[in-house]
């Protein structure tokens, strides 16, 4: 199933959501450890068409204590939702949803293949042939 582009007021509201986001951790404004002991990357805050819902997608730095660090953003999504009220000017407040961002799993396992001997005896037979 292909996912439905996003409109722009989605990707508004989605890059105001992160401002605020990234503000609280830049701050230390929400509670836990590995909040604290971490550096976190927002990589990208996708809305629900209704503007109720948001998923916001994270990364720490070389992937440590992720699992944690998602777990205790859940933990503080009220707070987050609670600021996003304060700050953004909305009908509905979006509930916030914290996951894993893999797309650098995604791009270092890639990288990976094509570094690989035969794969890169594949790309080579085949830009012979189109000479």
């Amino acid at each position: 199933m292909a996912v439905k582009e996003q409109s722009q007021r989605q990707l508004r509201v989605g890059q105001e959501i992160k401002k605020v986001i990234t503000s609280l951790l830049g701050k230390g404004e929400l509670r836990g450890e590995n909040l604290e002991n971490s550096l976190i990357t927002v990589t990208e805050v996708r809305v629900s068409p209704d503007l109720k819902y948001a998923t916001a997608y994270v990364m720490t730095l070389n992937g440590k204590n992720l699992g944690m660090v998602i777990e205790e953003l859940n933990a503080n999504a009220w707070i987050i939702k609670k600021q996003i009220a304060a700050r953004l000017q909305l009908r509905y407040t979006p509930e916030v949803n914290f996951r894993v961002d893999d797309t650098f799993m995604e791009v270092d396992k890639i990288e990976k293949l094509l570094r690989n001997p035969k794969v890169a005896q594949d790309l080579v037979k085949s830009d012979e042939t189109e000479e």
